[in-house]
């Protein structure tokens, strides 16, 4: 089917007491797997790959076409409603270029810049975005960093609920992300999440609200969270891992004189690849149960 408009997909959302995840791949194989795992449980999803981590220059000289491409065709055979995000660009131009290559959802990671920066660049994207029929997220606020295994606050902001409403009305976006406890790419332990300014900020807009970090969000913080307008979580290091670590199995325990044919790129039992996917989707079927998307799309 054709990609389901992010819009749709956020207020069915809404309307039904469950979240979408946001299941960030990095190449064919991870979106498939992704996909795969969404018709499995009769979800909707969304795919599609993040700029902020990657090599710029890969991103630049073609990467992001590339991933539209693939991603769109993806998204277009799915048995499950599917919208293709592209998410954290570093530059306005990055995130324009996302829209010609079919993605039908961007977002710019701002975190770092002035608040009337934020708003001025984000203000351009939304315009570009709906003339195209396409949705825009944006953020509020900056999240601690957990890459370390320690969590770095020394540039977090938290989201106030006040400049949250200010925010979505001067930029028209379609939903906001925010920073109410969550970190980045935390992958040991769980972040503490203010539940209290959550709430707030649902008080103070309208548009459903984004969780980033959601590898290191806490399990029982999920459904007040929902309750509180949250319709999307974002998910990446968790699947990361869990890719990599059927994969470095499977390396592993390869013979001395493998059959290069089967083991990589067969699409067959024998394929490493396939090992690395497995664990990826039984990951994001979990996330999909726990976010209680499973059956929605029926």
């Amino acid at each position: 089917m054709a990609l389901a408009p992010l819009t749709a997909l956020l207020a069915d959302a809404r309307a039904g007491g469950y979240a979408l995840g946001y299941f960030e791949a990095w190449d064919a194989v991870s979106l498939e797997a992704v996909v795969f795992a969404a018709e499995a449980e009769r979800s909707p999803v969304i795919i599609g790959s993040g700029c902020l981590l990657g090599d710029q220059r890969w991103f630049d000289d073609g990467g992001i076409e590339l991933l539209g491409a693939v991603g769109t065709e993806i998204g277009d055979r799915a048995r499950v409603p599917v919208a293709l995000l592209l998410n954290e660009t570093h530059t306005l131009e990055q995130s324009l270029r996302g829209l010609d290559a079919g993605f039908n959802a961007v977002m710019m990671h701002t975190g770092e810049r002035s608040y009337d920066d934020a708003v001025g660049a984000v203000a351009q994207l939304v315009e570009a975005a709906h003339a195209r029929g396409a949705a825009v997220e944006a953020e509020l606020g900056n999240l601690p960093d957990g890459s370390r295994g320690t969590v770095d606050g020394s540039a977090a902001t938290l989201t106030d609920p006040v400049q949250a409403a200010a925010f979505v009305e001067a930029t028209g976006i379609d939903c906001l992300a925010v920073s109410v406890g969550n970190v980045h790419l935390l992958s040991q332990g769980a972040a503490s999440i203010d539940l209290e300014r959550l709430r707030q900020v649902h008080e103070h807009v309208a548009v459903p609200l984004v969780i980033h970090g959601a590898t290191g969000f806490p399990r029982e913080a999920v459904a007040p969270a929902i309750a509180a307008g949250v319709a999307k979580f974002n998910v990446g290091t968790v699947l990361r891992r869990a890719f990599l670590g059927g994969l470095s199995s499977a390396v592993t325990a390869l013979p001395a004189d493998p059959d290069v044919h089967a083991v990589l790129g067969s699409h067959g039992p024998a394929d490493v690849l396939r090992a690395g996917t497995a664990p990826l989707v039984r990951a994001v079927r979990a996330l999909i149960r726990q976010y209680g998307g499973r059956g929605r799309a029926a």
